[in-house]
Formats: structure tokens, C-alpha cells, sequence
């Protein structure tokens, strides 16, 4: 499987990413990929360490006399996102990535997530690793585990551990440019028990799904006006009520961070009122294609007759009250930054609701460049649903990354761009959540910069990179090395 990786270039990078393919990584999955890579390096005879948390560190000494030049640090992560088509059955934990290449030059996976972010960023830093052609000084490479699930690796990572004073984040996603400040963020976990009250005589249940959506990233995706499935199915939910729906389960979304393309409900409602239902939903499929055409022309509602389920309903009233509290919460972009035109500030991304036996869970991921505005987002989110008796926590939190537009690294970066692509890149502030932040406040006297091929569709299984851009960033990395050498 993925042979005509092996006939890409740089061969040395692809050969890597190839082991990434093969080897599932989900968050919270990734020993088997550690244990690989640990073996690597022993057949490399380069150091290699790991953290309380399980985060890799493999070390190469500097080439013969540049020993006193800076150290550089690579850093990565190693988990990716597990998201495939619902009509596509893929267990990410077992199952490796079968990818393709298209007739426009971009690589891609079938019908899941490509695991390109970051697993191009992790191969680029093993190729560099084991080029004996490159002249460098000290080299680390720092592997983080759950990065996708909440930052868990960067969060734990050991202090006092790294020696290098340069750090290259490899986990940025457009040619051209370079990252230097990310938005912080934190997760808002909503969970309830909910009343339920036993089917009526005259109630029939039904399975209501909201298919065909994009998705995408949660951070970068956020502005670009495609649907969040959770959202969206809710605002038809909220049009049912008047004809007595109750909530008896619902599944939308699969990750805080990627932006729901699918979401399911069961449902109970008088017999009576089954082909108004019915016509409801038509009529609102046609209203949000309209609203949706152009970004997410694949939307479809569907209402079709199901068995009765095991658990009973929720009661009218907390029907109603759920319904309410997750209409009202706060989902998408909050705000656009003022300081950096172009680009969001605060947002939310409602990313995985399920409810079953009247258990109600949320979860959701705030960003911000300020992190004080992530905390006031957060807390405006537990407001609302404690209205509903819910309990509400705040967990995972990670800075944001402030910039640092005059440091060396970058003037660096930029006459390294311009000399080897013939112009200068642009510089920028992404509303994503790169490890940076965290790392910069148990290393601050590292100098950060972010960069990487061009990735689009991350976090869904529409993911792809341009293969060109590779060969592109594969050149930049290593004349950035040696000029960091000098």
C-alpha cells in the first residue's frame, strides 16, 4: 500500500511519511509510532529520549566543527485527526491511511483524513535528520503526543529538557508564508442528565440526519461560511417543536476542533403530525442550500421512520430547554481582530453533541488571540447552559503565541525565502492553535517561527497536500539550516 509514495521527491521525506500512513495515530494511539520511531534512531546511532507524558526527543550531534553554532529544534506532533465518511468504515487504531495522487497534483487519502497535518512536518524533521549531506549545528527534534485532542503533549512537556535556541514549528499549512502568533484556547465540556418520559400511544419516532457538509478545521475553516452540522440541525429542530417533537438521541460531530459535517437525531412525534414534519423538512432543505450554495451545495436533510429506540425520550420541556440553550450558544466567529486585519480573533466551534438515555454531552473549542477573550467566550458558553442545570468545566487551556516580529529567526527565514524562491514571504498571525504558545512559556528564550507545505481540507476527509509545495518546503528547511549554521 502507498507505493507511489516511495517515487515522490524528496524520497528521504515521502519514504517517512509513508511510515506515518501506515502506522494508525489517532490522539491517544500513538506508542506504536513512537516505538517505530525510537527504533529508527537506534539504527540511525542517534539519541533519543522520552518525557513523563510519552513526548519523543532524538538528538544529532552538530556536523564536525560547527559545534559551537545554535542549536535548532524541529518540533511536531505525532497524533492525527481520525475523521472518515460516515458510508466509509475506518478504524483509525487499526486500519492504515490508503492515499492517491489526483490529476492536479495534490495527495489525498480515501474517504478519511490524509494525516498530512502534521505527519509532513514530522517526516520533513526525521529526512533532515538523517541527511549526512547537510551541514548543521546541534540538532533536536521534538515529537508531541494529543496535540490534536487538546495539546496534551506540549502542555506536559518536560522543562529544562530542550537545548536548542531556534525552534521550527513544521505544522503550518500555506506556501509563501511564515507563522509567527497563534490563538490560544480552551475546551468547554457541557454535560447533563436530562428527564425523559415514556412514548405516548400516538408517537412515532423518526431518524432526522443532516449530511453532506465540508467540515474542515476548526481554527482556519472557521470564516470561510461553510455549516456546522450541529448548528444547523438544532435550527430544524427548533422549527419541529411547534409540532411536538421530542429529542430521544442525537450524535453530531466527532472532534472539538473540526467543524461538524454530519449530525443525527431520533426523534418522537405525534402520528398526526408526520407529513407536516415531513414538509418541514423539505421546505427547510431548500431554504439552507439556498443559504449554503457555493460553500456547502451537498447539504442534505433527511426524515425517515425508525424502530422505537431503548431509551425514552426526553420530556417536552427538556426537549425544548436543550434545544434553546445549544441555539443560543455562541458558534463560529466571535470576532475579527483589529490588530491584524484579515484575521479572526475569537471564535467557537460547537464540535461533538451526543445525547443518549437523556445523558447530554457538548464540546466545544474556544480560540482567541487574546486569551482573555477565550476566557469571557468560555464563560458566556457555561452561562448559558448552567441556565439549563447543566454542568459546565473549562479544561485544557493553552496560551496563545504573541509575535515576535523583530526577532533573528525570522529576518533569517525571510532573506533564506527570498534567495531560494525569488521573494520575500508573508508574514502572519494564524487562528489555530500551534504549540507554540505553550512552548514558548517553558522555553521563552526560544526563537519560533511557523511554516510548512501547502495543506487544504485538514481535519476532514477532503485533506490534501500539493505535492509540488513539498519539494518546495523540503528546500526551504534545509537552506534555512545551513544558514542557521553560519
Amino acid at each position: 500500500m502507498n507505493e507511489h509514495l516511495d517515487r515522490l521527491s524528496p524520497q528521504p521525506l515521502w519514504r517517512h511519511f509513508r511510515t506515518l500512513c501506515e502506522t494508525p495515530r489517532p490522539s491517544g494511539h500513538e506508542a506504536a509510532l513512537a516505538a517505530r520511531l525510537e527504533a529508527w534512531a537506534d539504527a540511525q546511532g542517534l539519541a533519543h529520549e522520552r518525557d513523563a507524558f510519552g513526548n519523543l526527543l532524538i538528538r544529532k550531534p552538530a556536523s564536525r566543527g560547527h559545534e559551537q553554532a545554535p542549536g535548532v529544534i524541529f518540533q511536531g506532533h505525532l497524533d492525527m485527526v481520525p475523521q472518515a465518511n460516515s458510508d466509509h468504515p475506518h478504524d483509525f487504531t487499526r486500519d492504515p491511511i490508503e492515499t492517491y495522487l489526483d490529476d492536479d497534483g495534490w495527495l489525498r487519502a480515501r474517504n478519511t483524513t490524509l494525516g498530512a497535518d502534521n505527519g509532513l512536518g514530522v517526516a520533513a524533521a526525521l529526512a533532515i535528520l538523517e541527511d549526512d549531506d547537510l551541514i548543521h549545528g546541534p540538532l533536536e527534534a521534538i515529537f508531541t503526543l494529543e496535540e490534536e485532542s487538546g495539546m496534551g503533549g506540549a502542555l506536559n512537556l518536560a522543562e529544562g529538557w530542550l537545548q536548542g535556541h531556534y525552534l521550527l514549528n513544521l505544522d503550518s499549512e500555506d506556501r509563501g508564508e511564515v507563522f509567527i502568533g497563534c490563538a490560544g484556547g480552551t475546551d468547554v465540556v457541557v454535560e447533563a442528565q436530562l428527564p425523559t418520559a415514556a412514548l405516548a400511544d400516538d408517537e412515532v419516532t423518526l431518524r432526522l440526519s443532516l449530511t453532506g457538509l465540508r467540515g474542515g478545521h476548526s481554527g482556519i475553516d472557521i470564516d470561510k461560511g461553510r455549516g456546522n452540522a450541529n448548528r444547523l440541525l438544532v435550527r430544524v429542530m427548533r422549527v419541529l417543536e411547534r409540532l411536538d417533537v421530542r429529542l430521544a438521541s442525537y450524535q453530531g460531530g466527532t472532534l472539538r476542533n473540526a467543524l461538524p459535517r454530519e449530525a443525527f437525531a431520533t426523534l418522537a412525534l405525534p402520528e398526526e403530525e408526520l407529513e407536516a414534519a415531513k414538509a418541514e423538512v423539505a421546505a427547510l432543505q431548500t431554504i439552507l442550500r439556498k443559504e449554503f450554495a457555493g460553500v456547502d451545495d451537498a447539504l442534505t436533510l433527511t426524515l425517515e421512520p425508525v424502530e422505537v429506540p431503548a431509551e425514552e425520550p426526553l420530556t417536552g420541556q427538556a426537549t425544548h430547554l436543550l434545544l434553546a440553550a445549544i441555539h443560543a450558544a455562541p458558534c463560529g466567529v466571535e470576532r475579527m481582530s483589529q490588530e491584524v486585519p484579515g484575521v479572526v480573533e475569537t471564535s467557537n466551534n460547537l464540535g461533538v453533541v451526543s445525547l443518549a438515555a437523556g445523558r447530554f454531552h457538548l464540546g466545544a473549542l474556544v480560540r482567541s488571540l487574546h486569551d482573555s477573550a477565550a476566557q469571557d467566550l468560555a464563560d458566556r458558553l457555561r452561562a448559558v447552559f448552567e441556565l439549563t442545570g447543566a454542568k459546565v468545566r473549562l479544561e485544557n487551556g493553552y496560551p496563545g503565541w504573541a509575535p515576535q516580529r523583530d526577532s533573528e529567526l525570522l529576518t533569517r527565514f525571510k532573506r533564506v525565502h527570498l534567495e531560494q524562491l525569488g521573494s520575500e514571504p508573508a508574514v502572519k498571525v494564524i487562528h489555530a492553535g500551534l504549540e507554540c504558545g505553550i512552548l514558548g512559556g517553558k522555553y521563552p528564550a526560544l526563537e519560533m517561527i511557523s511554516f510548512g507545505p501547502l495543506i487544504r481540507g485538514a481535519h476532514s476527509p477532503d485533506e490534501r497536500v500539493e505535492v509540488a509545495s513539498v519539494e518546495e518546503f523540503w528546500m526551504l528547511l534545509r537552506a534555512l539550516v545551513e544558514d542557521l549554521t553560519r
